[in-house]
């Protein structure tokens, strides 16, 4: 008789998702977590004249494009400073893929991974499909993760534990001491720190600092994407890095799930990361601009709103009904217990539209409170 095996059955489709499928074709979506702005010229020009000069048909070597790892590298080094060898990064489909091969690597079955809680929903299902126990963790008020809560959680069952900032669903900015602990507790307790970074450039307030710059060990593997960094959600153009013996078991992973990722990809990719940056400056300050926009609005509406330092998201404080009052009036947003227990009681909005849009969506969320109130 067929079965389905018991890591699959541990998890379902996301809220997220079920939030998208359930709109209707005329509704504001501030559900999605994607840009809205067009990915660089430069980058689509790459792999238009790669496709044409027949460079993008056949397979890369399973890490990827060198050109492309040398782009990567030479980021990391100008951004962090972080001396860090082409060898030791690995190309993936998507930051997704890169948190999946790196979450593969290190959990064994039964193994804890600890994870913020509210946090990306991929932290716990790719955990699951692993074989491996998610622990939430709870969150400050500001929404960022506690380093000492993250302590008081590890056990000799935990393999890993997941930093995210700027964070999703929060849009939170964890400040450099936190960031410092985060790679002490690493080395101290021997655990594997899993540092999601993908939306690295959009910090409004405090800055990004990666576990990577202070740790002593080489217990921090960071993941990272070309998707919101550089609006490219579309073209699956990941990467992850870490050191050399932790880099070849991800691969091991990644060549029998992926093989490589997509050739026209990664020249786009390459090009993102080595032509001109002014795009980030210009999406950063747009998203300021939007962030200001919405807390101000949710704020006047009567909503307390944890003010986000970056990313593209917001997560107010909201009455029971609220969510399924929005949707039923045409904006989707999504309900904080998509991302785990204890987001009950909020809901995650993403600023990622046109402001004449979020205007609307403002005015209608008002009208949504004033029915549950």
């Amino acid at each position: 008789m067929t079965h389905f095996s018991d890591r699959v059955e541990r998890i379902s489709i996301s809220g997220i998702r079920k939030v998208f499928e359930a709109a209707g074709e005329d509704a504001i979506n501030l559900g999605l977590g994607q840009p809205d702005f067009p990915a660089p010229d430069h980058a689509r020009r790459a792999a238009v004249e790669a496709i044409e000069a027949g460079e993008a048909d056949g397979y890369t070597g399973n890490k990827g494009l060198p050109s492309l790892r040398e782009a990567i590298a030479e980021k990391h080094r100008r951004d962090q400073g972080v001396d860090l060898d082409p060898g030791d990064v690995i190309a993936t489909a998507g930051g997704s893929e890169a948190l999946h091969i790196a979450i593969e690597a290190h959990v064994n079955e039964g193994d804890e991974v600890i994870i913020p809680d509210p946090g990306f929903v991929s932290y716990d299902a790719l955990t699951k499909l692993a074989g491996g126990e998610p622990v939430p963790v709870p969150l400050r008020d500001d929404l960022t993760l506690d380093p000492e809560a993250v302590e008081e959680a590890i056990t000799e069952d935990t393999a890993a534990f997941v930093v995210n900032s700027p964070g999703n669903p929060t849009g939170a900015v964890s400040p450099p001491d936190d960031i410092a602990e985060f790679a002490r507790i690493a080395d101290e307790h021997d655990v594997l720190c899993i540092s999601d970074e993908v939306y690295e450039y959009t910090v409004f307030e405090g800055e990004h600092r990666s576990p990577i710059e202070f740790a002593e060990t080489d217990n921090v593997v960071v993941v990272n994407s070309a998707s919101k960094l550089f609006s490219m959600t579309g073209w699956r153009l990941g990467w992850v890095y870490g050191s050399t013996r932790r880099v070849e078991r991800m691969l091991r992973v990644h060549q029998y799930v992926q093989a490589c990722a997509s050739a026209p990809a990664q020249f786009a990719a390459e090009a993102a990361l080595s032509g001109p940056q002014d795009r980030i400056e210009e999406m950063t300050e747009t998203f300021r601009e939007r962030r200001d926009l919405v807390v101000e609005g949710l704020e006047d509406i009567g909503l307390t709103v944890p003010s986000p330092g970056g990313a593209f998201y917001v997560m107010p404080e909201v009455p029971e009904g609220f969510v399924d009052e929005c949707i039923d009036r045409g904006v989707i947003i999504v309900p904080g217990e998509a991302f785990g227990e204890h987001g009950h009681g909020y809901a995650r909005l993403s600023y990622a539209t046109d402001t004449e849009s979020l205007r609307e969506a403002i005015e209608i969320m008002g009208e949504a409170y004033d029915a549950v109130v």
